[in-house]
């Protein structure tokens, strides 16, 4: 069985979504229920870093893109990732750049003091000022550029659907998306809805 360690309101959400798009047995550890899960995260992951997967065979994944890249190809009949190979590289490549743009200036909005030398508070209010900026405008980019990839209603979500349906959802990504980019935002608003997606995010956001 795969287990999934994350914790609410996490990047292990996207992860989750796509195991339920699998159909596959799975087990979710949340590390913030108790200290023996986040010691076992720890002996696993030594970033302590979530989501982590550990496959069936006790191998580890890390890495929101490898494993849903791992997930599509293990898994081909959920549509994680398209069977054309063209379309496929440009789900890769929209993943890629959620990794490296999005989630990596959420990083820096949620701990500025790891990457300042002198984490004064006037500096780490500028720096996550100015991320949050790349931020939102990463994601017109993202909407600007993958709009063709992406999930319109009448087919199953991809890999790519569900990290950017959870990723979005921090740092006023959205409330920015609503005005910045209506048609992108409605899309995000779509993906929250589908009925294999509504549970799992209904667990990490609940209203």
């Amino acid at each position: 069985m795969y287990q999934l360690y994350g914790h609410q309101n996490s990047g292990a959400a996207a992860i989750e979504a796509a195991l339920e798009l699998c159909e596959i047995a799975y087990r979710f550890i949340d590390v913030e229920l108790s200290t023996e899960a986040a010691h076992a995260l720890e002996k696993l992951n030594p970033l302590k870093q979530i989501p982590t997967l550990q496959l069936p065979d006790g191998s580890l994944l890390t890495e929101s893109a490898a494993i849903l890249i791992h997930l599509g190809l293990t898994f081909p009949e959920s549509n994680l990732l398209p069977k054309d190979p063209g379309e496929r590289d440009q789900a890769i490549r929209g993943m890629a750049f959620i990794v490296s743009n999005c989630y990596a200036a959420i990083g820096i909005i949620d701990y500025p003091e790891r990457w300042l030398a002198v984490a004064d508070q006037a500096t780490q209010e500028n720096l996550m000022a100015g991320a949050r900026a790349r931020l939102h405008w990463s994601w017109e980019v993202f909407a600007d550029q993958f709009s063709g990839e992406l999930y319109l209603g009448d087919e199953t979500p991809g890999a790519l659907d569900v990290l950017a349906a959870v990723i979005t959802r921090w740092a006023g990504s959205r409330e920015h998306l609503r005005s910045a980019r209506p048609g992108f935002f409605a899309w995000l608003e779509r993906i929250d809805r589908h009925p294999t997606l509504a549970p799992v995010f209904a667990r990490h956001w609940p209203s």
